[in-house]
């Protein structure tokens, strides 16, 4: 089973041949800047669409602190993405309060565990919406 770094790589090189498709759900890659180191960090994430933007949750796992991904595009919302092999610029926001309640049932249909996640932590599990920026 792909998996961090291994599964980054092999969806990059292979357009999303391998590694989108994943335990029975779709998985696109998401690229932050470090807040602290300024590197670019690749993580693959389940994802739902919204309109032309797509979704993704940061749940690690239920951990009681948010994925270092999501503290990244908190620190700088411009973000790359890659849906198979379709790779664009995205500016990332959480989902207002208004949004989240139909967001977080299209993506616990697509990965029911969320809602385990949820209950196994005090903190609001974030759904965030990335929003495709236009090519410069």
């Amino acid at each position: 089973m792909l998996f961090g770094d291994e599964h980054v790589r092999r969806y990059v090189e292979s357009d999303g041949r391998e590694g989108h498709e994943w335990n029975g759900t779709s998985v696109l890659i998401l690229t932050t800047t470090g807040r602290r180191s300024g590197q670019q960090r690749s993580t693959p994430l389940i994802y739902g669409s919204y309109g032309g933007d797509y979704l993704v949750v940061a749940s690690a796992g239920g951990a009681d602190a948010p994925p270092a991904w999501y503290l990244n595009l908190e620190a700088n919302p411009e973000v790359g993405v890659q849906v198979l092999a379709d790779k664009f610029t995205a500016r990332a926001r959480t989902a207002t309060p208004q949004e989240k309640p139909t967001l977080w049932r299209q993506m616990t249909a697509a990965w029911p565990a969320y809602d385990d996640y949820q209950s196994k932590t005090e903190r609001t599990i974030p759904v965030v919406v990335l929003e495709r920026q236009p090519a410069a």
